[in-house]
């Protein structure tokens, strides 16, 4: 292991076991919390898998808020956000969430406090918790790990993009195989649920050759989904994940399409909320989604021996018991 990242590991070690000993606090709120996290710094798909979680959830009925850190944005402490506010007030990916969603989205350092704050305006219900697997300051009911298959072989940070070790897994509730990860690549401890995502994007309705650039995490997957789809791809340009679009950028981007030969754009949903208002100066433009589904869902272990017809059914089942009769100071 790389110095740096040996360091790193023992800086990590040690907040856990303080955690896990109670040296640590943590707080609960009255709703029950489920975590959707990972154990790498991007790139594992988690916004895009919270909110197939919450389409199925509100599918079945039940009301839940967001909680989300607000990553990249200018402002501090607990705000809700606006659907037609910036990036720069709420944070591309909770900005995203709300406007996919159309549920409350609180945005806060502070988790704790943004929980508060949603059970005060909008009653007690249940939390999504966004990227939060390392936010252990919250409790939470359930606990979503993804994993991805670039974490099984990456290194720590500052080195590599691995926030954790794989072995940290151990205190998710469920995790989550994204893509073709081998289920035996992973450690699994017994009663812990396993479940599989697929994701695919969904291309765009054209023939026109496309130049392509994104500002996310894993970029070439991107690109590479878009040539799977079909899509005649004539370029590529990426930038940083988060990336604040500027007028250069624009100028950049129109003579790098006329270089290339292509007639139209193609993004992704998070450039888009980057973009602003300067998305109408690259019309023609395509905005293509992620497309999530959950495989086939099995129990590694023991477990509880309760069958669930899908992972939104357990979800929905515990917050339905979580939430009747348990209301905690």
């Amino acid at each position: 292991m790389n110095p740096l990242s040996a360091l790193y590991r023992a800086g990590i070690d040690i907040r856990n076991r303080l955690y896990d000993r109670g040296t640590l606090g943590a707080n609960w709120l009255q709703a029950p919390v489920v975590s959707v996290g990972s154990i790498s710094a991007g790139g594992a798909g988690k916004t895009p898998f919270l909110i197939m979680l919450g389409e199925l959830l509100e599918q079945r009925g039940l009301g839940f808020d967001v909680l989300s850190r607000g990553y990249g944005r200018r402002t501090k402490g607990v705000a809700l956000v606006d659907p037609q506010g910036s990036p720069q007030e709420f944070g591309d990916e909770p900005l995203l969430i709300a406007r996919k969603l159309g549920v409350p989205v609180i945005v806060g350092e502070d988790r704790f406090a943004a929980g508060k704050f949603a059970e005060e305006e909008f009653g007690v219900q249940a939390h999504l918790l966004d990227d939060g697997f390392q936010h252990r300051r919250l409790q939470r009911d359930f606990d979503i790990a993804l994993v991805t298959k670039q974490d099984l072989n990456d290194s720590l940070l500052p080195v590599g993009r691995l926030r954790e070790p794989l072995s940290s897994l151990a205190r998710a509730s469920a995790i989550v195989l994204m893509d073709d990860v081998a289920a035996d690549h992973v450690p699994v401890r017994e009663g812990q649920y396993v479940w599989r995502v697929s994701r695919s994007i969904v291309p765009p309705k054209t023939s026109e050759a496309c130049f392509a650039f994104c500002g996310i995490a894993r970029p070439k997957i991107f690109f590479a989904g878009l040539g799977q789809a079909g899509v005649r791809v004539a370029g590529t340009r990426e930038f940083r994940d988060h990336h604040a679009y500027s007028a250069v950028d624009i100028q950049l981007l129109l003579r790098l399409r006329q270089e290339s030969g292509a007639t139209t754009f193609v993004t992704t949903e998070k450039d888009a909320v980057n973009l602003g208002s300067c998305l109408s100066q690259l019309e023609p433009i395509h905005v293509v989604r992620v497309h999530m589904k959950f495989e086939d869902a099995t129990e590694s272990g023991a477990g509880t021996g309760e069958v669930f017809a899908s992972p939104a059914a357990l979800l929905y089942d515990l917050i339905a018991r979580q939430s009747q009769g348990r209301v905690r100071e």
